[in-house]
């Protein structure tokens, strides 16, 4: 009986030490996550930049951006 309960209890540290595991994946896996957006807005921000200006400039009446809030 002794011996059943020790099985149990090891049974329950590897259950413990594998979500920590898998906390630190998903923490990696995020942080990866998080990388990759901020290269894709360092590579594409000046060209989403142009476009919302663009945008602005049309809906304010062409091309006077002063006379609406593009800034």
């Amino acid at each position: 009986m002794l011996d059943y309960v020790r099985i149990m209890m090891k049974a329950r540290l590897a259950k413990m030490d594998e979500r920590g595991a898998s906390a630190v994946e998903y923490g990696l896996l995020i942080a990866g996550i998080a990388a990759l957006v901020v290269g894709v807005v360092f590579t594409f921000g000046g060209k989403l930049q142009n476009v919302f200006q663009d945008t602005c400039k049309a809906v304010n009446g062409g091309g006077n951006a002063s006379a609406g809030n593009c800034t």
